[in-house]
């Protein structure tokens, strides 16, 4: 996001007036904005604990130092806390993380070897700078903390690194057995219960190979859990403890060792017993790997009519009937497992990169030329598992003409006792879905982003973003152009933070619409 924040800014937080609607918003935070100066904005919602905004200036097309102005706002969103840091010009930002405490930054040194880590309190706003000697020629992909140790995962000569980094005494060290050709790190994920890291590594090439690795609080590995022997082949994974005896891990494979997915798989994953050697625990960590195809699934199809719905499935079946697989084609970005009180839900949409063919002339010649434009989705689908891995239930929410130039989660879901909320931005409007199981309670609804004023009238929307944030509130976020009204005489561009509430008794859902999703659209 780049825009620019006037030095003598000015926060509105406003409550808006009642809408009757199942999410309707009810306070803003209003920054004037000049489209002409470079400036980025973040937010991370913090649960209860509120919210904090990131707004960088300087340093993105010139010598400039970067700023940061750190800002924490209540669940209402008054201000609680606000801190500047200026990082010296030699440094460039990187990636950031946040758990409960802190939220964390990485910078690098231009063309070094040389990086330092931020951390920032979130209770108060305490800013820490920590400096650091990781490797030279390393393209960083992942960052995460957990204690006092970050995790730091990428690329050197196009072979998979992992650093261990002590906030405590400054040492790094790399996780052994990564280093490896045609190997990618599909997640870096923490076990924060058991104090592990486990990394998930995949290659699409020779045999498709899968495996978790994993490693203790000091660096050393303690177990390989290879998926060599799997029927199919796995393309991502996530893992998720669901009791102090094992893990389920989840993701997407494909039939034929492409990026494409066939469908979603899932297996128990078991962690060793005191005394127990590597081997013991490699030779019998792994259960039996249930593939769930996406013809199998009751309602993945349902972002289609009901007629090519019934179309695609008869295909699909006639080629199992042949004792063949249909190839689907499919490419999925899936989200971190959320725990659930029987089991876990898992989350994913469905998006595939758009080209436009132009077609350019001179000297009398014509010739085609493909642009990219961006990542389409077409969909996003929920499934409820269970503790065991069983499938329970699945869902899907269509998703309208959203090209996003980066491939980021768009689709954001809240929990509200038995129903479920999905949500996501585009064009200046929310576009709401809610179930239950594989049932809709309330087909898709749209609303407005509203401005602080009634009379004003919003005529461009940028860069919008949406985040479930505790109990029913989301948090919208982006810029908008601001048409004139009484109180604000003069056309204005804003970077705006919504609240928004789901009242799940405005309008309630008539019985006809209480449908389940399996009927189609």
């Amino acid at each position: 996001m780049l825009r620019s924040l006037f030095i003598a800014c000015v926060f509105l937080c406003v409550s808006l007036p009642p809408a009757q609607a199942q999410l309707a918003q009810s306070l803003r935070i209003e920054i004037p904005s000049d489209p002409n100066e470079p400036e980025a904005f973040d937010v991370v919602p913090l649960a209860d604990r509120g919210v904090l905004m990131t707004v960088r200036t300087g340093g993105f097309f010139d010598n400039s130092p970067a700023e940061f102005t750190f800002q924490k706002f209540d669940t209402n969103l008054k201000s609680l806390w606000s801190v500047r840091f200026k990082q010296d010009i030699k440094y460039r930002p990187l990636l950031s993380y946040n758990d409960q405490q802190y939220m964390y930054h990485l910078f690098r040194e231009y063309d070094t070897n040389r990086f330092q880590f931020l951390r920032l309190h979130l209770d108060d706003g305490v800013v820490e700078t920590i400096d650091g000697v990781l490797l030279d020629q390393f393209d960083i992909q992942q960052f995460k903390v957990m204690g006092s140790q970050a995790y730091v995962g990428g690329y050197r000569h196009q072979r998979p690194v992992v650093m261990a980094f002590s906030f405590f005494d400054g040492s790094a060290k790399v996780l052994p057995g990564l280093y490896v050709n045609h190997m990618d790190i599909s997640s870096l994920e923490l076990d924060e219960t058991r104090r592990e890291i486990n990394v998930l590594v995949h290659s699409t090439r020779r045999r498709c190979r899968f495996s978790i690795r994993t490693y203790s609080y000091d660096s050393k590995l303690i177990r390989v859990v290879d998926f060599d022997g799997a029927k199919n082949s796995l393309i991502s994974g996530k893992l998720l403890p669901v009791n102090e005896h094992e893990s389920l891990l989840v993701g997407n494979y494909s039939a034929d060792c492409t990026p494409y997915s066939q469908g979603i798989y899932v297996t128990r994953v078991r962690h060793p017993e005191p005394g127990e050697s590597m081997a013991e625990v490699t030779a019998d960590a792994v259960g039996a790997i249930q593939y769930i195809e996406f013809s199998e699934l009751q309602n993945f199809f349902n972002y289609l009519k009901p007629h090519r719905q019934q179309k695609l499935r008869a295909r699909a079946q006639k080629k199992k009937e042949e004792g063949k697989d249909y190839k689907f084609r499919y490419r999925l970005l899936v989200h971190d497992l959320q725990p659930t009180p029987t089991g876990l839900t898992l989350v994913a949409e469905v998006y595939y990169p758009q080209y436009r063919t132009s077609t350019l002339g001179y000297s009398g010649y014509l010739r085609g030329a493909d642009r990219y434009d961006g990542f389409r989705y077409t969909h996003a689908f929920v499934c409820g598992f269970d503790k065991q891995g069983k499938l329970l239930w699945d869902n899907c929410l269509p998703i309208k003409e959203l090209l996003n130039a980066e491939l980021t989660e768009m689709v954001q879901v809240s929990q509200q006792g038995d129903r479920m909320v999905l949500a996501y931005p585009n064009d200046g409007e929310i576009t709401t879905e809610v179930i239950q199981g594989n049932k809709v309670l309330k087909e898709t609804e749209k609303i407005k982003i509203q401005t602080s004023d009634t009379d004003e009238r919003v005529t461009y929307s940028a860069q919008e973003n949406l985040m479930a944030w505790y109990d029913r509130h989301f948090l919208a976020c982006g810029f908008q152009k601001i048409a004139a009204s009484k109180a604000f005489p003069n056309p204005r561009e804003v970077f705006y933070l919504n609240k928004l509430t789901y009242d799940p008794d405005a309008r309630p859902a008539s019985t006809a619409s209480q449908k389940t999703a399996g009927s189609g659209r």
